[in-house]
């Protein structure tokens, strides 16, 4: 039946003589499309020749803030193709191999690209890519659309052309020989054969010239002592995917101890095959993640450590240095030694001590046990600084003897513990220059700020380990006027060209028996690798002079960098801002750890209050040195040992950040002498301090069915029954499996695809890398530490972190168990609800379980939440009126609700709050608006995606094609994604594992998330 209702949309409308209403019609734009502004005249558009990285010139119906990005700024219009290119196919996604460092971290990566713009990080998987991207380089693609980068060259803090720059440093070097000056180039580690090389002809163009390499994070002594056994500067590449028995003396090697990039190695011998796991003994201060997937842990202080390892050393090596190790540690470090020892070869030993003595009893420890672990084949490049190079130059400024200092990849006035000093130095330097990516605060007071590119928009070669190679291509154009370091270089030194004929030129003397197009395709390259000569050492000597250090009087303090933001680079990326800290829980903060005992001593104290905040006491330390920290909150952390206290470097950041950004205590002017362990005193401050952190419970309590946990003897000796028990419901009086019972009427789920993802507890190591990558992949927003606090975050997958209460989790399910009565159930419980002073730790994972028989469902009044044949349970967004039923009867608590509009709203100035900062949206995602749930979609769109092109190849998906964002991050092989109706997919056979089961069970909702019984070596 038709219709007559009139529809209008201006009360013009209504006049039909309206002469505005006849213009409108006649001129569908209202304003002229300003394609001139980026397509230029005629002439140059036809006689150019496009490729990828011009896609902004000739970019397609997308945002406009991409359009102009590489030139002026956005614009608020969609401008369709013109000159489409080839490469670039509407709505379809380009990957490209790159590898990463950034003096810090370091990973071989894929780019996905879309429409031109790089939206997402993802593992490059090809064989020779050993290293994978961690949290922060996932996080590292919206550090690119960054609003508050560098957007051109200063000079004297006004805007100067590239040409200028040129003119004055060249005239600079050139006054300096005149003068008699130094000219002194201070990098980060480069890691770069070709940047080294280009340094290597600078130097010797200029023989006033020297190059000074600075780490912020130093790994000196280590270096100081592989060098004076082998003679080559570099790092031990550990392999612990070959060792039986592991045993780490402070070295969270999980985390970023020497760069870390250990996981997946590690992961491998700690899932139990043929009855077999590696064991692993962890002696530390503070709880690290190394410590929480530990077998045994002894927390202990640093000088406890380093008696610790001259035990170890006596054990291994039959000598009998003297050693004042305290009883309380001398059987458990005596009985870690001698597994050690039997172990052997199959063994290995690592140590995060800061001494060159330490480091050196490490060596002569994996010698002795001719580990295979310890392997001096392929050695470690990523760290070369050099702590006397750098207090030398120090020295040298204070003098006046440099002339010209020029800076790459470091923000000294920021990460030295003296930087007044070096500030006070910087003023005797004529010329200072510091090429950065942002105004931080070095480049705020050096002569020259020289914007560079971000990695994803530079060329680059890079050598993290001995014999390996790695391109880094730009994948998208330039979108400030930036200029790489190098390409100065190439200018100060006469050549002509780019940096990316010098890269070419000079990898054809590297990559033997390839070709440059086949090695920029793959990312990673591998030639032979080199073998580092043995060597040996005063070893004993090391051992006695590491014997007879003194602990510290007073508090140790242990200084460490965080899983979110690492050495503080990326202090203004929101993302990793709202990571919360895989032990504590907590985000937007550095804080004290300090242990239960000291809590109580110095009168310290943590509550959860009414709104189900974390409260928290303030204090103040001072150095021996008299360097004072004030007003540092506190966190009260289970496991940090007696006499100790915790704090991360990478917060106080303030140059060149967002306001919401400036948080936290600046840590670096206490890593006096670049050792992160000071001799402190604590006091307690007045006021509370407002955390914002994602987990109040403090134990498991004994929830057995939430984590499962047994040990690989009852493992291997007991039936699955009796270490993953089934719950049991009763059905006509009778006892039968939960599994079994159904509330409702199950469909045939074979036909087609169904989907699971396989989580084990054995691989998990709480990193946090599968959460970011669903930040980037759906468009997850940050809400900041305000909403954070209120319980409103919008993680669509967390990483629950549970302690033990009693020495072990069977503990506490044995003590739960022997409640007898209301009473005692009560006095239990709420003994049971603190961790205990050593917990075992585990991480879980929980995202959307995907329920078959899911309770959202069946509550939801507009049926906006539905199942589909394929097991994903899907969230029609423009259904749903916010009743929020499905939250709250959901069990495992995954859905989040949009209390705000968190794009385009300047009380959440995020990323998604400027255009640039947009950028990195995915466009398969829709963006949630306010008043909706939101939740784990089991990132349907790249599931839908593997079907279509599989489909239009006409094939079948391979088993490994189906990925979510979190399984294709998870390099530790926790998680894995496919087609249980493919009964070859290995998730298939996760699925029928003894180890296997779901959470929750006994509630009977059938999700397709599956997990695994986490087995200790104990």
């Amino acid at each position: 039946m038709s219709s007559n209702k009139k529809y209008w949309k201006s009360v013009e409308e209504l006049d039909q003589n309206s002469s505005v209403v006849e213009a409108l019609r006649n001129n569908e734009f209202v304003e002229e499309i300003p394609t001139d502004e980026f397509l230029g005249n005629d002439g140059a558009l036809s006689s150019s020749s496009t490729s990828r990285r011009d896609f902004l010139k000739y970019v397609g119906f997308s945002t406009a803030a991409a359009t102009l990005a590489a030139c002026e700024g956005p614009v608020n219009k969609s401008i369709p193709y013109v000159l489409q290119p080839e490469q670039i196919i509407p709505g379809v996604a380009d990957y490209y191999a790159t590898s990463v460092f950034d003096g810090f971290d370091f990973a071989n990566l894929l780019v996905k690209t879309r429409e031109g713009r790089p939206i997402k990080i993802d593992n490059n998987t090809i064989q020779g890519a050993a290293f994978s991207a961690n949290a922060r380089i996932h996080a590292s693609i919206l550090s690119l659309y960054d609003s508050m980068r560098l957007k051109e060259p200063k000079i004297e803090g006004k805007s100067a052309a590239w040409s200028a720059v040129d003119s004055k440093l060249k005239s600079s070097i050139v006054d300096a020989a005149a003068k008699g000056g130094q000219v002194v180039l201070l990098t980060s580690t480069l890691a770069s054969p070709s940047s080294e090389k280009l340094i290597g002809e600078f130097i010797a163009k200029n023989p006033n010239a020297k190059h000074v390499v600075y780490d912020a994070i130093s790994s000196s002594e280590a270096l100081d002592a592989f060098e004076t056994v082998y003679g080559e500067r570099a790092l031990v590449n550990y392999d612990f995917s070959k060792a039986s028995l592991i045993v780490s003396v402070g070295a969270d090697f999980l985390g970023d101890w020497q760069g870390g990039g250990y996981d997946s190695g590690y992961t491998q011998g700690r899932v139990p095959k043929a009855g077999k796991m590696s064991r692993h003994f962890q002696l530390e201060a503070n709880m690290t993640l190394s410590g929480a997937a530990a077998d045994k842990r002894l927390p202990m202080s640093t000088a406890n450590q380093k008696q610790a390892l001259v035990h170890i050393y006596n054990v291994v090596t039959g000598s009998s240095v003297g050693v004042t190790l305290e009883d309380k540690f001398k059987t458990e470090v005596t009985k870690a030694a001698q597994q050690l020892k039997a172990a052997g070869s199959k063994g290995v030993l690592v140590s995060g001590i800061q001494d060159k003595n330490a480091q050196l009893v490490v060596l002569a420890i994996n010698q002795a046990l001719a580990s295979t672990a310890f392997t001096t084949s392929g050695v470690r490049q990523i760290r070369k600084g050099s702590n006397e190079k750098v207090n030398q130059l120090i020295n040298d400024m204070k003098a006046g003897s440099v002339h010209t200092l020029i800076m790459s990849g470091v923000n000294p006035v920021y990460t030295l513990a003296d930087s007044t000093s070096f500030v006070e130095a910087l003023k005797k330097v004529k010329t200072s220059v510091s090429f950065s990516l942002k105004e931080d605060e070095t480049a705020l007071i050096s002569t020259i700020a020289a914007a560079v590119p971000h990695y994803l928009e530079s060329w680059n070669d890079v050598s993290f380990t001995k014999g390996s190679y790695g391109i880094t291509q730009p994948t998208i154009r330039p979108l400030f006027n930036t200029k790489q370091f190098q390409d100065v270089l190439l200018s100060l030194n006469g050549m002509s060209g780019t940096f990316y004929d010098y890269i070419k030129g000079n990898a054809s003397t590297i990559i033997a028996g390839s070709s440059w197009n086949k090695v920029l395709h793959d990312g990673v390259y591998v030639g032979v690798v080199p073998t580092v000569a043995a060597g040996s050492a005063d070893y004993g000597a090391a051992a006695t002079a590491l014997a007879q250090s003194k602990a510290s009087e007073g508090l140790e303090l242990v200084l460490y960098t965080k899983t979110g933001l690492g050495d503080g680079q990326q202090a203004n990326n929101p993302w990793l801002q709202e990571f919360p800290d895989p032990i504590t829980r907590v985000s937007w903060d550095n804080y004290l750890t300090v242990s239960n005992a000291d809590a109580k001593k110095y009168d310290l104290s943590n509550e959860i209050v009414a709104n189900g905040g974390l409260n928290g006491s303030y204090a103040s330390i001072t150095t021996a040195d008299g360097i004072k920290l004030e007003n540092v909150p506190v966190i009260v952390q289970p496991g940090q040992a007696v006499g100790t206290i915790g704090l991360a470097l990478g917060y106080g950041r303030k140059a060149a950040l967002k306001e919401e950004m400036m948080v936290g205590l600046n840590a670096y002017p206490l890593y006096k002498s670049f050792n992160n362990v000071q001799s402190i005193t604590l006091v307690k401050a007045e006021g509370e301090h407002e955390f914002a952190c994602v987990q109040g419970q403090k134990t498991l309590m004994g929830r057995g069915d939430i984590i499962k946990e047994t040990s690989l003897e009852i493992f291997n000796t007991k039936d699955a029954e009796i270490w993953n028990p089934q719950p049991m419901v009763s059905l006509d009086h009778k006892e039968v499996e939960a599994t079994k019972v159904d509330l409702w009427s199950s469909f045939d789920r074979s036909v087609g695809h169904h989907f699971n993802l396989s989580i084990d507890l054995n691989s998990c190591t709480g990193c946090g890398a599968c959460v970011i990558a669903c930040h980037a992949e759906n468009n997850v927003p940050v809400v900041g530490k305000a909403e954070i606090r209120r319980s409103r975050d919008m993680h669509w997958l967390r990483i629950d972190r549970y302690y033990s209460s009693e020495s072990t989790f069977e503990g506490d399910n044995e003590r739960k168990e022997n409640i007898a009565g209301l009473s005692s159930s009560l006095s239990t419980f709420n003994e049971m609800e603190k961790a205990g002073d050593n917990p075992q730790v585990s991480f879980q994972p929980v995202m959307c379980q995907h329920c078959n028989h899911a309770p959202c469902e069946t509550v939801c009044p507009v049926a906006a939440t539905s199942h589909s044949r394929q097991g994903q349970n899907h969230m029609a967004y423009n259904r749903c009126v916010g009743t929020r039923y499905c939250a709250n009867n959901c069990p495992y608590k995954v859905r989040r609700f949009n209390w705000f509009l968190y794009n385009k709203n300047s009380e959440f100035d995020y990323h998604m709050n400027d255009d640039l900062g947009r950028m990195v949206l995915n466009p398969d995602v829709n963006v949630r608006s306010r008043g909706v749930m939101e939740k784990c979609s089991m990132c349907i769109q790249m599931t839908q995606a593997t079907i279509l092109k599989a489909k239009n190849e006409g094939r079948v998906v391979i088993d490994g094609e189906f990925q979510t964002a979190c399984s294709n991050a998870c390099s530790n092989g926790a998680m894995k994604f496919g087609d249980i109706n493919d009964k070859d997919a290995e998730v298939a056979t996760l699925v029928a594992d003894e180890r296997m089961y779901h959470l929750l069970e006994h509630v009977g909702t059938k999700p397709n998330v599956i997990y695994h019984v986490k087995v200790r070596n104990t």
